[in-house]
């Protein structure tokens, strides 16, 4: 039992001599500094017009293309047509049969508001004149009956025809009178059908032109045709028609880590490493997403993060890149910018 403690505690003071020099030999190691100034922010992006891809398509789905206007490739313009529709042909002769409705609503409520022809109303008022005149014969007429009858040289059957012609007269001269009202100035309720007709008909032509516009597509900008979806005699789907983008600026999207943010700011300069060419492209921050998107990553990296966030930076190329992405939509790029308030 004594050996044994003897041969313990060599052990142990061995040990401890042992600790002691390689505690003098090799002092920790010192901790190292953080690198001094801004550091930049690199990520991967992709090519993209600044008009966007625009992604054309009908009001209505299902529609059958009539007829293509332009090719891939091919340059348009603003409101350019670019296809035409199967109900184009109905939807013109809508249109046409509008325009000849409210054209007739006009006339209709012009002659309404003149009331009469000059000719009617020079007839009308010659017409009052000849009854005023025979009015006055009648009334006379009428007066001298009365004297014989009441001095008993006429009969009271003659006395009461003249009164009854008399009558008649006044009543007819009233009548033309109104009539020549009517010519000189419409009713109210006769003017208010003629404008809420005329209204009506305006309406109707607005949607008709609507629909046949409609039975057209027309291009939103001025850019180049960068694919066909549907071919003549196809029937367009939800994906659309046509794509079309102005390659006259181009951008590069980012997907920049959201705890990346603070030190991009706007302006700030970048390069662009374009696959297969040896030199980079300059570019500059323009726009700062609003949205934090959950973005998932397929890559088979262990230690890659798998469920990331990041925000959608826009930055524009510079015009020396366009003759070399114009055909280059959508590629992957790989984006370094500098930090704020580098040169």
């Amino acid at each position: 039992m004594r050996r044994a403690w003897i041969f313990g505690g060599l052990l142990l003071a061995s040990a401890g001599g042992a600790f002691a020099v390689l505690g003098q030999g090799s002092p920790p190691p010192a901790p190292v500094a953080a690198p001094s100034g801004a550091v930049g922010v690199g990520a991967l992006g992709r090519v993209e017009p600044a008009s966007r891809i625009r992604r054309l398509a009908p009001a209505q789905e299902g529609l059958r293309i009539h007829r293509l206007m332009v090719t891939e490739g091919s340059q348009v313009t603003e409101g350019q047509i670019l296809a035409e529709f199967q109900d184009a042909g109905l939807k013109d002769a809508a249109l046409a049969q509008a325009e000849a409705q409210l054209a007739q609503a006009e006339a209709r409520l012009a002659r309404t508001r003149a009331a009469g022809r000059p000719s009617d109303i020079t007839a009308q008022r010659a017409r009052i004149e000849a009854l005023r005149n025979a009015e006055a014969n009648a009334r006379r007429e009428a007066e001298r009956a009365e004297r014989l009858e009441r001095s008993g040289a006429g009969a009271e059957a003659t006395a009461e025809r003249t009164r009854f012609a008399a009558n008649r007269a006044r009543a007819e001269r009233a009548e033309a009178e109104a009539a020549l009202e009517t010519l000189l100035s419409p009713r109210a309720e006769d003017l208010a059908l003629a404008v809420a007709e005329r209204d009506a008909a305006a309406a109707a032509l607005a949607r008709a032109r609507v629909e046949a516009d409609q039975a057209r597509l027309r291009s939103p900008i001025a850019g180049t045709v960068l694919r066909i979806l549907v071919r003549e005699g196809e029937r367009a789907t939800a994906d659309g028609v046509l794509e079309v983008a102005d390659l006259s600026r181009l951008d590069v999207v980012a997907e920049i880590f959201e705890t990346d943010l603070s030190r991009l700011s706007i302006g700030a300069m970048a390069e662009v490493v374009i696959p297969g060419e040896s030199r980079r492209v300059a570019a500059r921050v323009r726009e700062i997403g609003w949205q934090v998107r959950r973005t998932v990553q397929g890559s088979t990296d262990p230690v890659a993060a798998v469920d990331a966030r990041t925000v959608e930076v826009r930055l524009t190329l510079a015009p020396e890149a366009i003759p070399l992405l114009a055909r280059r939509s959508n590629m992957q790029v790989q984006v370094a910018i500098r930090p704020a308030g580098a040169p």
